[in-house]
């Protein structure tokens, strides 16, 4: 079985049932991992991954389409049929012919259950997702191997806090008492809990948590049903490109990396290795024609998910949220391990081995010599641009303020201008932003949050509009 990308990522309405406000905590986290268990007999094929009949192998891919953060190792890299070239290659080389099955789900939970089942040979999901994926491979004697990094952020802003434009939210504080929607177990579920403790509240005790997949917690917030959504790329971007959310908060304000990787079944990997190689070697081929194309790229990943390109590009351009790159990086794994006890303190994991879970075995003989290097560069180019329509490119600035006079010459023909918070560095749509004129400076800022602690801070400071700051600048 295989299925194909969705089409419109259009917001479904009405959202269905969630958990009741204040409900108890380990009713939410029941309905996060059983449900994603039991997709592993409904949602299967009948068969078990790697199907062979000795001359041909079926590898079974599980992606998310619109985790755009995943891109290099599902949506992009079928695209361009990178993995498929790869296999025919191996072919040639072992006498078999190779197919390869394509599966998209909407987050990780879904792929673990497949994997531990031993129907998705290999898998792509966040951070979080990821360490459950580690001890449900355990656990069922099915164990898993990280090897892999797509995309990742090094403070954590692939993960944002959004309420509707006009809400009366203004600060994590504001959310006491309120009804939050996230996804639990998620990377950005884990932002929600870091942040609300940061800023002195309890998680379980202080909002309303509703367990939610990213597209019905969206319809939520849009039907009142929901106050705020802590969402992972691309939901927070895209509905703050509809006009249908504004981010409260960035979550590069934590300064904790988040990534999402592959993940393969140890057994598939101990039998078929050249496999996993000839994936690590796909995925290094997506990732150059990512960092060498982007716009063709944001396009390529906005036709096959029906996600608008500005969103994509938001993300996986060249500047965007998100630094492509398939090293294990000591950053990134280190922030695996802290990772282990945010979800140890929800119950949702007892220990994971995650010197064990993580082998960059595949990815160093994919490498070569040029590993070690690789895994030391975090370079990232700048993040302020302004994408003009009809053009093929984009146009890069050294700051906020040349960005604006450039969008001020060409109103009308913007089709997206890009800009980082002063504070995190996270890029965020400028029109979307909050902006500060401080003295003679004009400083964009991703959340309210963020631009309020500026304000606080700066005595003299003002907030004003989109269309101000470009008046400003003329």
């Amino acid at each position: 079985m295989s299925s194909r990308p969705p089409g419109s990522p259009s917001v479904p309405s009405p959202p269905p049932s969630s958990a009741a406000p204040g409900a108890p905590r380990r009713r939410a986290l029941a309905a996060a991992l059983p449900t994603a268990l039991l997709a592993a007999s409904l949602s299967g094929c009948g068969t078990t991954a790697d199907a062979s009949d000795g001359r041909t192998v079926t590898v079974t891919v599980g992606y998310q389409s619109k985790t755009i953060n995943t891109v290099t190792a599902g949506t992009l890299l079928r695209s361009l049929g990178s993995f498929e070239r790869a296999l025919r290659a191996q072919g040639k080389r072992d006498g078999k012919t190779y197919k390869v099955r394509w599966q998209d789900y909407a987050t990780g939970a879904p792929i673990t259950a497949q994997m531990v089942a031993g129907k998705v040979d290999i898998g792509s999901m966040g951070d979080f997702p990821l360490l459950l994926n580690a001890a449900r491979g355990t656990q069922l004697h099915a164990p898993t191997r990280l090897v892999s990094v797509t995309g990742y952020n090094l403070r954590g802003a692939l993960n944002t806090l959004v309420t509707k434009p006009g809400s009366p939210l203004r600060s994590l504080a504001d959310l006491r008492g309120k009804k939050v929607s996230s996804s639990v177990g998620s990377a950005s579920d884990g932002t929600l809990v870091r942040a609300l403790q940061r800023a002195g509240m309890d998680p379980d005790k202080d909002i309303h948590k509703l367990n939610q997949e990213p597209a019905v917690g969206a319809s939520a917030l849009q039907s009142g049903a929901a106050d705020a959504l802590s969402q992972f790329v691309a939901w927070p971007g895209l509905l703050a490109f509809q006009g249908k959310a504004q981010a409260l908060y960035d979550g590069g304000a934590l300064g904790l990396p988040t990534f999402h990787g592959v993940t393969v079944r140890d057994a598939f990997a101990s039998r078929r290795p050249a496999v996993v190689r000839a994936f690590l070697a796909a995925q290094r081929d997506a990732t150059r024609f990512l960092q060498a194309h982007p716009v063709d790229a944001a396009r390529r990943v906005a036709g096959a998910t029906g996600l608008p390109p500005e969103v994509v590009y938001l993300y996986n351009g060249s500047g965007g949220l998100a630094t492509f790159d398939p090293t294990l990086k000591p950053q990134l794994i280190a922030a695996l391990r802290k990772d282990v006890a945010v979800l140890r303190a929800a119950r949702l994991t007892g220990p994971v081995d995650v010197d064990s879970f993580v082998t960059d075995h595949y990815l160093k003989q994919s490498y070569g010599s040029g590993y070690a290097k690789a895994r030391r560069s975090t370079a990232h180019p700048a993040p302020d641009e302004v994408w003009l329509r009809g053009e093929d490119r984009t146009h890069s600035f050294t700051g906020p303020e040349a960005l604006l006079r450039f969008a001020a010459a060409h109103r009308g023909r913007v089709r997206a201008a890009y800009v980082a918070d002063a504070t995190t560095g996270t890029r965020w749509f400028a029109d979307k932003s909050v902006w500060v004129r401080d003295g003679a400076r004009l400083l964009p800022f991703a959340a309210r949050a963020t631009a309020d602690a500026w304000l606080r801070h700066h005595r003299g400071a003002r907030a004003l509009g989109y269309a101000d700051a470009l008046g400003r600048v003329r």
